[in-house]
């Protein structure tokens, strides 16, 4: 076999392993917040919706919301469910998260400068179709946070 054969075979079952990765993590998708079905102590938005991909041995969150008062919110993040810091932008209320698979999803904790101020859990219902995250803490103006979000995959 040639060596470009064989480097061409590599990258064809990298491929195939990362597709097959993505498919079986049932966070990966497009969700829309339902907020009828939602929860919020503090902070609902107009609107929400996340974005999640498959990216290397992890996954990249992008969430879009409209915030009550109109104005728009972007907050991205790249991370592995290894409990390690990934860095967070966009958010006012924290600066990095942590994540760990779980039997039923994940969890994870948001830190601001070092400092856990939220814990959360997200969870895929059995038929892939709702996702739900529980949120407790603080937001950055020391309000208490203690949220349920559902969102609906589109």
């Amino acid at each position: 076999m040639k060596l470009r054969d064989l480097v061409v075979a590599l990258v064809a079952v990298a491929a195939t392993v990362s597709i097959a990765r993505a498919q079986s993590d049932p966070i990966v998708g497009t969700w829309k917040l339902n907020l009828a079905k939602s929860k919020y102590t503090v902070g609902a938005p107009k609107s929400a919706t996340i974005v999640i991909t498959a990216a290397g041995k992890g996954f990249k969150v992008s969430a879009n919301a409209v915030l009550a008062d109109g104005a728009s919110r972007k907050i991205e993040y790249t991370s592995m469910y290894d409990g390690m810091d990934a860095a967070v932008t966009g958010s006012p209320d924290y600066d990095t998260v942590a994540i760990k698979k779980t039997a039923e999803g994940s969890s994870g904790e948001r830190k601001k400068a070092g400092k856990v101020v939220q814990t959360f859990t997200r969870n895929v219902s059995a038929d892939g179709k709702t996702m739900t995250t529980t949120t407790t803490g603080t937001n950055a103006a020391g309000q208490k946070v203690d949220n349920v979000q559902v969102y609906d995959k589109q």
